[in-house]
């Protein structure tokens, strides 16, 4: 398994993330993610496959439980708005799906959440688990309908934000095809 170190830091600690980075291009690891539906009341897994033939925009998060994870995806939910109809966005991190229902609740969140809480297969296959936290590595991925890869950000400074702009832009482009 490959470990990268000095790839993510939170003030002075410095972070080592599992598995290999993703890059424009490659193909979108399968993954099998749980997600409560609040209004269903019903836990169901979702898996990339059941969004094929749309843009996906996965914003991954260290947790919902933090300030930043906690702006950032409230701001992906009022951007997901512009975004063109074809478009899923999901906020993966390892919260417990109740949880994640929970804040979305609360919140007034409607794009979908899911979880990665059963083990770190996600994590590693998008190169995001932090090994000392067992949490995942702020980033912004986008895969196009055929499943490839056409935008991946990884975000270093565990308190900082994406780049909302470029994303979208790459979003917009990739939903023209």
């Amino acid at each position: 398994m490959e470990e990268r170190t000095g790839e993510a830091f939170e003030f002075g600690e410095q972070l080592t993330v599992l598995g290999g980075k993703l890059q424009a291009g490659m193909n979108a690891p399968s993954f099998t993610l749980d997600s409560f539906d609040p209004t269903e009341g019903a836990m169901r897994q979702i898996q990339l496959s059941d969004s094929a033939g749309k843009v996906r925009l996965l914003n991954i998060i260290n947790s919902l439980d933090t300030p930043v994870c906690h702006v950032e995806t409230q701001r992906w939910e009022k951007i997901r708005t512009d975004l063109p109809s074809d478009v899923v966005v999901y906020t993966v991190s390892m919260d417990l799906p109740f949880a994640q229902a929970r804040w979305q609740t609360s919140e007034n969140v409607s794009h979908v959440m899911l979880s990665s809480h059963r083990d770190e297969k996600f994590g590693t296959d998008y190169g995001v688990l932090i090994k000392e936290w067992r949490l995942l590595q702020r980033a912004v991925l986008v895969i196009d309908q055929d499943n490839k890869i056409v935008h991946a950000e990884y975000v270093p400074d565990q308190m900082a934000e994406p780049n909302y702009d470029n994303t979208v832009q790459v979003v917009k482009q990739a939903a023209k095809k």
